[in-house]
């Protein structure tokens, strides 16, 4: 393990490669907005979370795609719906904005450990 791999790193490593599946599902899923047949799908992102925080380190695991249930389908069979993909890419840019902070303040304590060793 090298000295960069802290465990609240490899979290954060983990937390932002599920936020960006994610958004590439809700990007998926705007491109489809009208394609017959197609169902929104979507991770179940607490419980991606849950189990990258059990996980054995360096587990190359993917996280769950999954149909989301309970959506208005139209008579094409097509469920996005805008509004709620719109709310989602939202949600993940706050997200990102959040892991990035946390990253940074990470990244400065290490600096300052290294600073306070020279």
């Amino acid at each position: 393990m090298s000295w960069i791999d802290t465990p609240n790193l490899l979290l954060l490593q983990r937390y932002l490669d599920i936020a960006a599946m994610r958004q590439t599902l809700v990007a998926t899923n705007i491109a489809n907005v009208d394609t017959p047949g197609y169902h929104t799908r979507d991770i179940d992102f607490r419980g991606e979370l849950q189990r990258a925080l059990f996980a054995v380190p360096n587990d190359p695991s993917s996280p769950y795609v999954v149909s989301v249930r309970g959506l208005l389908a139209r008579p094409d069979g097509n469920n996005v719906n805008p509004e709620r993909e719109s709310m989602l890419l939202a949600e993940m840019q706050l997200q990102f904005k959040t892991a990035t902070a946390i990253l940074r303040a990470e990244f400065a304590e290490i600096s300052a450990a290294v600073k306070e060793s020279q």
